[in-house]
This record gives C-alpha cells, structure tokens and sequence, in this order.
C-alpha cells in the first residue's frame, strides 16, 4: 500500500474545489459518457442555463455509470438525460448536444 503525503492530498482537494462549474460540468459529462470534445462542448453552453440544484441533477448522471467501456452515444445520454424528468434539464441539454453535433 502506498502512503501519500497530507500536503499532496491537500493540494488535491484545493485544486478540486477550485474547480470552476463548467469544468465540473464537463468532467461529469465525461464521466458520464461523452467524448471529451462533445462535453467540453457542451458544457459550454450548458452552465449558464441551468441552476446550480439542476447541475447537480445532471451530475449525478455520471454516478450511474456506463453499461461498458465505450462511449456512450448523445441519443444514450439524453435518454437518460429525461428520466430526471425535468423539461429544462432536457431541453438545455439537447439543445447543446444538437449545437455541438452540427459543429463537429
């Protein structure tokens, strides 16, 4: 088992609650599924949208993990996008994917 030194978990903590809410954003839709480009993307365009408590709706997305190791697709995410069963959520977020796939 190796230790790591307190002041290197320190730092880590610091540097993760200085995380700015679109960076919080775009990891939880990474860790969600979505390719880095498309979640940096839309991330974007999401943050300013959405109330924070909506955010962390969203977020909590990424907790109930991919079916397997690929990525998901957009139609995949948003599908499980509207089972939060909030029509904003849903509308910012595929309006923001749709942006970001025509962009591509």
């Amino acid at each position: 088992m190796k230790i790591v030194p307190v002041s290197v978990l320190m730092a880590s903590i610091l540097l993760a609650s200085c995380a700015t809410p679109q960076t919080r954003v775009e990891t939880g839709l990474m860790d969600a599924g979505l390719s880095p480009r498309m979640a940096a993307c839309m991330a974007d365009r999401m943050v300013d949208r959405l109330s924070l408590v909506q955010l962390k709706r969203l977020q909590s997305l990424a907790r109930v993990g991919r079916t397997d190791f690929e990525r998901v697709t957009v139609d995949g995410f948003l599908y499980k996008v509207r089972a939060l069963e909030d029509p904003e959520i849903f509308a910012v977020t595929s309006k923001a994917a749709l942006v970001c796939a025509l962009d591509s």
